[in-house]
C-alpha cells in the first residue's frame, strides 16, 4: 500500500509588502513553519508590517487557530527595506503590492535578480495579467499567479492563475504550498479578473446599479443575497471590505479588456472621488467604526 506525503511549507518565503494582504500572506506562511522575509519600505512601514502580523497571530491565538506560541511563530518574521534583502535561497516570493502593473512588474524584476533561478516567483494581483507582469522577468517559467483572499489567514481559497510560459514544476510547487496552509486551490488560466475577481466584481456592480437606480437599500440587497443565496456576505458590504477604490480598479481594467458590461457605475466613481473607500476609511456603503 502506498501513501502519499503530506505537502509542505516552503522553508523560506518573501513577501513583497507589508500591507493587509502581505502581513496576512506572511503570518499564513510563518504559521505553518516558514522562515519569511517582509520587504517594507523604510523603518516605520516596516514596523508596521510586522505589528500587523503579530496582532493576527494574536487573534488567531484566542480562536485556538495556531498550533504554536505566538512569540515563537512571530520570530520567524524578519523585515527588510529593499527588495535586494531577499533571502537568496528562497523557495517563494510572493509580490504583493498595490494594483499598479508597472510597480508590480518593476519589484518582480528586482526580485528575480536578488533570488536563485530556482526561486518560484507569485504575484497576488487580482486581476492583472500574469503573462503580461512575466514579460517583465527573465525567468517567465518560475512566474504564477497566487491571488489569496482576505483576510488571508481565515480565508480558505488561494487561486492559482497560470501564464502560457508557466512551468509545470512551479505550479505544482505552488499547489503543494497552498495546500500545506490548509488551503483549497482553485486553478485557472491568464485571463481578465481570472474567475474569481471577473465574478465576484460583475455581481458587486449590479448591486451598485440596484443602489443607484433606487431599486432597493444597500442592506437590503445584501440580505437578499445572504439569506436567499447563502452568500457569506452581501455584494455591498463585500465591496466595503475590499475596498471601493480597489473594485473602481479593477472595473476599470475589465472594463478597458472586456468590454461595455464592466463600466464602473457612476455612483462607485463619486464615492471613491468622496474618499468613501469603505472599511478602511470609515464610510463605504456602510458606516464602519
Amino acid at each position: 500500500m502506498t501513501t502519499t506525503a503530506s505537502p509542505s511549507a516552503p522553508a523560506v518565503v518573501g513577501v513583497i509588502g507589508g500591507g493587509r494582504m502581505g502581513a496576512g500572506i506572511a503570518q499564513s506562511f510563518a504559521a505553518a513553519g516558514s522562515s519569511v522575509t517582509v520587504v517594507e519600505s523604510g523603518g516605520e512601514a516596516a514596523a508596521a508590517a510586522l505589528e500587523r502580523v503579530a496582532g493576527g497571530l494574536r487573534r488567531a491565538a484566542e480562536r485556538g487557530k495556531l498550533t504554536g506560541p505566538v512569540e515563537e511563530i512571530l520570530n520567524r518574521v524578519t523585515t527588510t527595506d529593499s527588495v535586494g534583502g531577499l533571502p537568496a535561497g528562497a523557495d517563494l516570493v510572493v509580490e504583493a503590492v498595490p494594483e499598479d502593473a508597472a510597480l508590480k512588474a518593476g519589484v518582480l524584476a528586482a526580485a528575480e535578480k536578488a533570488v536563485g533561478d530556482s526561486t518560484v516567483l507569485a504575484t497576488n494581483t487580482s486581476s492583472l495579467s500574469v503573462t503580461e507582469l512575466a514579460a517583465a522577468l527573465s525567468r517567465p517559467g518560475r512566474f504564477l499567479g497566487m491571488h489569496f483572499f482576505n483576510p488571508v489567514p481565515a480565508s480558505a481559497l488561494v487561486e492559482i492563475v497560470i501564464a502560457p510560459g508557466t512551468d509545470a514544476g512551479a505550479v505544482e510547487a505552488a499547489l503543494g504550498w497552498t495546500r500545506a496552509l490548509g488551503k483549497k486551490d482553485v486553478v485557472v488560466k491568464d485571463s481578465p479578473g481570472f474567475a474569481s475577481s471577473r465574478l465576484g466584481l460583475a455581481l458587486g456592480l449590479e448591486a451598485i446599479r440596484m443602489v443607484e437606480d433606487g431599486v432597493a437599500s444597500a442592506e437590503a440587497i445584501d440580505d437578499a443575497m445572504s439569506l436567499g443565496y447563502k452568500h457569506p456576505m452581501g455584494p455591498l458590504r463585500l465591496t466595503d471590505l475590499v475596498g471601493l477604490d480597489v473594485r473602481l480598479a479593477i472595473a476599470e481594467y475589465l472594463h478597458a479588456t472586456l468590454g461595455e458590461r464592466f463600466a464602473p457605475p457612476q455612483l462607485l466613481r463619486d464615492k471613491v472621488a468622496r474618499g468613501e473607500l469603505g472599511r478602511k476609511s470609515g464610510q463605504g456603503f456602510y458606516a464602519w467604526e
